[in-house]
């Protein structure tokens, strides 16, 4: 245990060089799912390493001990650093359980949150203001969610331009990407290294959505115009840009020009390199997950030892 149990706590540093290459080298929604289960996948490995880490420390004091039936200290750590190692495990467990507990908290709260004042029509809500802004915003499960949209923004496009932006807002709402987001976000509250995985996540939830929208409006120059216009607008009055609610998404946000450049075919395919990084953050969730299995099956045959008893395998 004492090695194994050390690997899901390293194996993010590996992994996220690895993900940072998926979003351009993969098609988004396959990039989307890969990039989702990573962070999902190797915060849980990296929460119950830590967990493992408590229990040889916590076994040290008496209480714990008897309560467990224990006739004899665990071997997994050595004395002297087990009930520190222990409290620091415990330390993170603890600061991480507030974090996603909050920040979920925050996530509900924003969700269909009422958009400022202005005409409703069904999933639209079209606020009167100069300033150009478009995003959707998510509802609450049960609920379709909305598309917020300023006056501003729709002076700023063609009818065909409009079209777009928004069946690229629609495409948000229908894939229900707010949640493969805060699926990263609360990742990244579990372990540093996969906060490195927000900005791929985004980019490949807006391609996505672009490539959505040239579907809908069956032209991808048009797509990719709406995009662009929509971000040199939004860029101009950026000085006067309102907050939006962190679970929004929207067309004229992250590297609008690669974007562009992909809706019209100017990037270079690189199937190669995208099914190298998929197949390097398989391996890193897999090496993960057996050695928490492993690192988990050592601390019970310690136990098992501990008790006086033969260890099953």
């Amino acid at each position: 245990m004492i090695y194994a149990v050390w690997v899901p706590l390293l194996t993010p540093f590996v992994a996220v060089p690895a993900a940072r290459r998926l979003a351009d080298a993969l098609p988004p929604v396959r990039a989307v799912r890969l990039l989702a289960a990573t962070g999902i996948g190797l915060a849980l490995c990296g929460l119950l390493a830590l967990a493992l880490l408590v229990v040889p420390g916590a076994t040290r004091f008496p209480a714990v001990s008897s309560f467990g039936d224990l006739v004899g200290p665990l071997s997994a750590i050595a004395p002297a650093a087990a009930v520190p190692l222990a409290a620091a495990a415990l330390a993170v467990l603890v600061g991480c359980a507030v974090a996603v507990a909050r920040a979920s908290r925050r996530h509900w709260a924003q969700l269909h949150r009422p958009a400022r004042p202005g005409r409703t029509e069904g999933e639209l809500a079209v606020v009167r203001d100069n300033r150009p802004d478009a995003y959707a915003l998510p509802g609450r499960p049960g609920t379709s969610g909305r598309i917020v949209v300023t006056t501003g923004m729709l002076r700023a496009l063609d009818p065909d331009e409009r079209d777009a932006l928004l069946a690229h807002e629609r495409a948000h709402l229908a894939g229900r990407h707010h949640l493969y987001l805060a699926a990263v976000e609360l990742a990244a509250l579990c372990h540093p290294a996969l906060r490195s995985l927000r900005a791929p996540m985004g980019y490949a939830l807006e391609r996505c959505a672009d490539e959505a929208a040239a579907a809908a409006v069956g032209d991808r120059r048009i797509a990719a115009r709406a995009i662009g216009r929509a971000a040199l607008a939004a860029r101009a009055a950026e000085g006067e840009e309102r907050p939006r609610p962190r679970v929004a998404l929207g067309a004229a946000v992250g590297p609008v020009p690669r974007r562009v450049a992909a809706l019209l075919g100017r990037g270079t395919p690189r199937p190669r390199v995208g099914r190298a990084a998929a197949a390097a953050l398989l391996a890193c969730l897999v090496v993960s997950g057996a050695a928490a299995l492993d690192a988990t099956s050592d601390l019970h045959s310690s136990i098992e030892v501990a008790q006086g008893e033969a260890p099953h395998h």
